[in-house]
């Protein structure tokens, strides 16, 4: 909100601080100044002046050549441009050696052959943002109603020197979108109270304002409070220049003297109100009302609103005439030939206006004020104010007793505060008379009995409803720069990862040592998405109101963001990428939760190694990633193994997929994406594995143990069998472990041949094995009958030794 330092003036009459220092201090204590700034900035030499002549250019159809008055003593020539400059017309004028905004000066110059002594500005030349100078100038010069005398000091006349204080309002403090609520809130900083005053209607006639209207509201939940007056004998004009000036400085275009009171009011009390002409209306009456669907309304702004039942409408004979708290209709606007005008009042339950104005995609400055919350209880001051500057500035004659209904409830707010919960809370060693003064600046009534206080909390301040708020009023007003500092108390304690925040972050290394990059995908898909290789069958958990249908249920694997990132760079020409999420899948049940899992997932494509020297490029293959796994679970020194055994998933290659169990249950999952797959998310050969992380974490683990450097030599063996190809390799090695005894350490696949003349349904698999004792050296005979034992429970599973 745009606060004029001098319109704060009066309300406090002694404020005498600098405007930088004061938005400094206003900053202290809560309320942001995002700015402080001058239209007067860097201007000068700026002054009024009558046009005394105005002719045609000889030599430029679109210009024209004026004397002016100035002050001086010779008439001033100056070459305009601006469509609407007349005779007698009291303008601004800007002198040669003038100064405007971004630096500019003017010079005496020819244009066209003429010589021109200066500038005739538009009030955007003096800083003014377009959309706040009135329409009749907007496309040109500024000419003043009343004529100031030529010669004077436009920077005076306009009050350009007055500072401007831009403050960034919080949601919770609407007091402050008023004057009179920053009067309040300075006054409590500098220790003055606000001077208030209302002034008295002066005309008023004795016709009643039920004998020409009757208002209705159908939902008093909706409307707690709703009122019009009428003011007959309007005379439409443009304001008085101190009224377009106030308006202007807060960002507000001036339009006719009617609509700018109710903007001066919104302005001065927080209060929004609403002209209507009168003579427009539909009927006698007016009703508030909910809108019907497919009723429509054109705006002020000249766009024509569909309506909904989420709409709060003002009708009148059902024709709906305004949205409520939003934006008046065009039909019923006040123009210059408006001479009656009804005067609307009203408060509208926040939510309600915010979801209206979402509706219809406007957000007004009446909206904005009732959608933050306001001062209930402020609406017939506003009211009378309004009603007496009709009669003041539009020569109205306002009918006795305005139309109103009022459903308001008291706003009736005492807290109690204590004078050690005070101190305790804020560190400090104040008085009751320290905290009553508080009080006192901030306009709060209180009584006390000692230390204890009961505070009324006053109608402008509704964000004030729990001993907390008092205790930051009092502290803020105190100042937040008194308040001493003091070292935490307590025993410190050195902070340090859980284990599962170690282990992760070892596999975090791990994989990124690797080659694996870290993703973060969505928690949200589609419900195809969401359950995509999911490891185990469960219910998808669907949000009530998601923002999309592409993020509408929560996810049971992590698979499918994964290759959405694979496959986003494999198509910016990124072919040799890996990818490794850490992250949350939810799985689905009868309670109103789902259960949440700890994974960690992988997808990987293009090449394992590239082309170095002496060395052709492979592609990764089933193995590197298996690799990967094996790594990921050797750094948690689990004490059961893994194991991996072939498994059938309709997205995953028929014969190179595996599940992964730990002991007797499934963790997990590694494998190629199936070429069908694959082609339907226009991937290349892609491989992908997921792991229960949540599961593997809660496993037994073994201390590691660091032995001395072997003094005794390993015994190495080597077996070839051949078998039917549907036996696995994991079934060979567990056979292999289970008979090799103590002394095998090493089971290593290191062949693995097809032919057609061992058979087509044969393949030919060889191990090295490693045989190893710490304290001596092995003998053959011990090799030997461990290795014939191996022998023997291969060959009675049908396997030929070769």
């Amino acid at each position: 909100m745009f606060v004029s330092y001098k319109w704060l003036k009066e309300y406090l009459p002694n404020l005498n601080q600098e405007a930088k220092a004061l938005g400094e201090v206003i900053s202290r204590t809560g309320i942001e100044v995002e700015d402080v700034f001058s239209f007067a900035d860097g201007l000068k030499k700026i002054v009024v002046g009558h046009v005394i002549t105005c002719e045609q250019h000889p030599n430029a159809e679109k210009l024209h050549k004026l004397t002016i008055d100035v002050g001086e003593t010779d008439l001033a020539e100056i070459v305009c441009g601006a469509p609407n400059v007349a005779v007698g017309q009291a303008v601004i004028v800007a002198l040669p050696g003038a100064r405007l905004p971004g630096g500019i000066k003017i010079k005496k110059a020819k244009l066209r052959g003429e010589v021109s002594n200066g500038m005739i500005c538009a009030l955007q030349e003096l800083g003014f943002d377009g959309k706040v100078v009135p329409k009749a100038y907007a496309e040109g010069i500024y000419v003043f109603a009343d004529k100031p005398a030529p010669g004077t000091d436009v920077l005076e006349l306009l009050a350009l020197n007055d500072p401007i204080l831009d403050l960034g309002i919080t949601p919770n403090r609407s007091d402050a979108l008023s004057m009179r609520g920053v009067a309040y809130e300075v006054g409590a900083i500098i220790g003055e109270k606000p001077l208030v005053n209302i002034p008295e209607i002066t005309a008023v006639a004795d016709q009643k304002t039920d004998e020409l209207l009757s208002i209705a509201v159908a939902d008093t939940t909706d409307v707690p409070y709703y009122s019009i007056a009428i003011a007959e004998n309007v005379v439409i004009k443009e304001s008085p220049l101190w009224l377009q000036l106030k308006l202007m400085k807060a960002g507000i275009r001036p339009h006719n003297n009617v609509v700018d009171i109710t903007n001066y009011i919104l302005l001065t009390y927080g209060q929004p109100l609403h002209a209507f002409d009168f003579d427009t209306l539909a009927g006698n009456d007016i009703t508030v009302r909910r809108a019907h669907d497919a009723e429509k309304l054109t705006t002020l702004d000249g766009s024509e609103r569909q309506l909904t039942a989420t709409n709060l409408v003002i009708t009148s004979n059902e024709t709906p005439i305004a949205i409520a708290g939003i934006m008046g209709g065009l039909d019923s606007e006040v123009t210059a030939k408006t001479t009656r005008v009804a005067l609307e009042t009203a408060l509208f339950q926040p939510t309600v206006t915010r979801l209206s104005a979402k509706a219809v995609g406007i957000r007004s400055e009446a909206s904005m004020r009732y959608e933050k919350g306001m001062d209930y209880f402020i609406a017939e001051q506003a009211r009378q104010h309004a009603l007496a500057l009709l009669v003041e500035l539009a020569d109205a004659t306002i009918l006795a007793e305005p139309l109103t209904l009022d459903y308001r409830e008291a706003f009736n707010v005492t807290l109690p505060l204590d004078v050690k919960r005070v101190n305790h809370v804020l560190g400090t060693d104040m008085t009751a008379a320290d905290v009553a003064t508080s009080f006192s600046r901030l306009q709060f009534e209180t009584t006390n009995e000692g230390d204890r206080f009961m505070v009324k909390v006053p109608s402008r301040r509704p964000d004030i409803s729990i001993e907390a708020d008092l205790l930051e009023e009092v502290g803020r007003i105190y100042g937040y720069d008194k308040l001493p500092s003091t070292l935490p108390k307590g025993e410190a304690t050195p902070g340090k990862l859980s284990y599962s925040q170690q282990k992760t972050r070892e596999m975090r290394h791990l994989l990124e040592g690797n080659g694996y990059y870290q993703a973060i995908t969505y928690g949200l898909e589609t419900a195809e998405k969401a359950g995509y290789l999911a490891l185990k069958e469960t219910a998808l958990t669907k949000l009530a109101m998601p923002m999309s249908e592409e993020r509408s249920h929560l996810r049971t694997s992590l698979i499918a963001g994964l290759l959405d990132v694979v496959a986003y760079n494999v198509a910016r020409r990124q072919s040799d990428v890996a990818f490794y999420e850490i992250a949350r899948v939810f799985y689905g049940n009868d309670t109103d939760r789902p259960t949440e899992e700890e994974h960690l997932a992988g997808a990987v494509t293009g090449l394992a190694e590239s082309t170095p020297w002496l060395k052709l490029a492979r592609p990764v293959d089933f193995f590197d990633v298996k690799g990967i796994i094996e790594a990921i679970v050797a750094s948690l020194g689990l004490t059961t193994a893994l194991r991996f055994e072939a498994t059938k998933r309709p997205q995953l290659h028929p014969g190179r997929a595996a599940a992964i169990f730990l002991g007797e249950d499934e963790i997990g999952f590694v494998g190629q994406l199936h070429p069908s797959e694959a082609t339907r998310l226009d991937l290349p050969e892609t491989y992908v594995f997921e792991l229960n992380l949540q599961q593997l974490l809660a496993a037994d683990t073994v201390e590691k143990q660091y032995y001395d450097m072997p003094r005794f030599p390993e015994s190495h063996r080597d077996i070839a069998v051949l078998v039917d190809s549907e036996i696995s390799n994991a079934t060979l090695e567990t056979i292999i472990r289970d008979n090799g005894g103590s002394l095998l350490k090493h089971i290593v696949l290191f062949d693995v041949f097809v032919n057609e003349k061992m058979g087509a349904d044969k393949k030919s698999m060889a191990y090295n094995l490693t045989y190893f004792d710490p304290s001596r050296t092995l003998t053959d005979e011990e090799v030997s009958a461990s290795y014939d034992k191996i022998v023997a429970a291969l060959v009675a599973i049908g396997a030929e030794i070769r």
